[in-house]
């Protein structure tokens, strides 16, 4: 079968559907939550559209408690995977294209959501489209399990596995081709300040709404005159190369201060909104309000690599540990709080290190807390899925299909046997969670030829493997 010629055929249903869903708005919203749309209305309209479209196309579909659900084709004992997720962060500023329309230009699609993970779906469901009219036989079933809550923290996998079959293996299209094998494992560190000193002249501070994002706007309110931080301020910003407002509020002073977003698996891509405003605050702060910004300033001010609190660390498998802190916090009445998303190597020594992190901030005024933590998730270069997907990726591209360790999370961690494949292609630029989100058209189709051939080629000749 010619899947990139069945791939093109389909490519306007593709925009079509992919602008559509861009259009709605699913981004988490727990205030609105029901027992029917547990994450928001948003998703769940979101999951119900492409649980809708499946059920149009003569597929079997199930829902399981408004968070996920699956659209599923094949017949036979054997079960294969397609996960994907219809959530997506919120839009941030900074945007030149509406960000919930989905907008056709210069061979683009552009929406929140685009390459994360709305276009990565649209392709693997009109994979399994194809796959399903081509009337090829499958002697496994196929199932493209839909996901509502992988923005902020899997919920949506966690209650579906609790009833639904886990497939013997499968793959994740939301991140990287060719294949990634490694996913760092994710702890959501939180420092907390501890209580005792004056507040200070810092009478509040926020920057970030998740972890899994670099903030791109933080605003601070301070005691401190206009007149005496206006100039200082000016020149920091030239300086930094960032924009930001300073405006009088009663006997205070308001600094709104921007950065750019970026994905939390790789901090080094945004600018840290929060990091440079507790780097301004820093000079003009005594008491507790100068524990927090230069607790700040000295464990996230050099990098996002940890080295300033004892958590750094590279493996040859997945790379460099990263932190990103996306949320930090200030109230004059409570202190402060940072939790930060870490993505750490495969082979990390945790104790080890997070004993060393306390260690290294004794002293600072702050302690440390996990709030979670996913362990990371590896697949042998090896192994039979692997290397089908290797082989069908080569095939339809021409290119050697090297192996990938990534700083994110997908949903590929959630499997008994599971990796990342796609959509990002090498040499295009990840684009994901900042303004502006795009997927090329080209992509988009190629994707989907690479998928149904993936699908034909899993489910038809199904890899063992000999240990088992």
């Amino acid at each position: 079968m010619d899947w990139k010629q069945q791939a093109e055929q389909a490519e306007k249903r593709m925009i079509s559907d992919l602008k559509a869903l861009i259009s709605i708005k699913s981004v988490l919203d727990e205030s609105a939550s029901t027992g029917e749309a547990p994450f928001g209305p948003g998703p769940k309209q979101a999951m119900d559209w492409i649980l809708d479209h499946g059920r149009e196309a003569g597929m079997t579909v199930k829902e399981v408690g408004g968070a996920a659900g699956h659209i599923e084709i094949g017949e036979g004992d054997g079960l294969l995977g397609i996960l994907c997720h219809v959530d997506v962060v919120p839009a941030g500023d900074g945007w030149e294209t509406p960000p919930f329309e989905g907008h056709e230009r210069n061979g683009r699609v552009y929406g929140r959501g685009a390459i994360d993970d709305k276009g990565p779906t649209i392709a693997a469901f009109h994979a399994l489209k194809m796959v399903k009219e081509s009337g090829i036989p499958l002697n496994k079933r196929v199932r493209l399990i839909v996901g509502s809550d992988e923005e902020s923290g899997f919920r949506c996998m966690k209650r579906y596995f609790e009833t639904e079959e886990m497939p013997e293996i499968g793959f994740a299209p939301d991140a990287d081709f060719p294949i990634i094998h490694a996913e760092k494992g994710i702890a959501d560190l939180v420092f907390s300040q501890l209580p005792g000193e004056d507040a200070g002249p810092l009478r509040s501070f926020r920057a970030g709404d998740r972890t899994n994002m670099v903030p791109d706007m933080a605003r601070a309110e301070v005691s401190v005159p206009v007149s005496e931080l206006e100039g200082d301020f000016g020149i920091f910003c030239e300086e930094a190369g960032t924009r930001g407002e300073l405006e009088r509020h009663g006997d205070s002073c308001v600094i709104t201060l921007y950065g750019r977003a970026a994905h939390a698996m790789e901090p080094e891509d945004g600018v840290n909104a929060g990091v440079r405003l507790a780097r301004f605050l820093d000079p003009y702060m005594e008491g507790a309000s100068a524990r927090f910004t230069s607790f700040v300033t000295q464990a996230f001010g050099g990098g996002s690599r940890g080295h300033d609190l004892g958590l750094d660390f590279f493996d040859e498998i997945s790379g460099e540990t990263t932190l990103n802190a996306g949320i930090l916090t200030y109230n004059g009445s409570k202190g402060g709080e940072v939790s930060v998303s870490m993505r750490y190597s495969v082979m990390y020594p945790k104790e080890e290190k997070l004993a060393a992190c306390r260690e290294a901030i004794e002293g600072s005024g702050f302690t440390l807390d996990i709030a979670s933590d996913s362990p990371p998730h590896h697949v042998d270069a090896d192994d039979p899925l692997v290397r089908t997907l290797r082989d069908v990726y080569e095939r339809q591209t021409g290119e050697q299909a090297e192996l990938l360790a990534i700083g994110g999370g997908t949903y590929a961690r959630t499997l008994e046997k599971g990796v990342a494949f796609g959509m990002l292609f090498p040499g295009r630029p990840d684009v994901a969670h900042q303004a502006d989100e795009y997927v090329d058209i080209e992509d988009l189709v190629k994707a989907a030829a690479i998928y149904a051939d993936a699908i034909v080629s899993l489910a038809v000749e199904q890899p063992t493997d000999k240990n088992n």
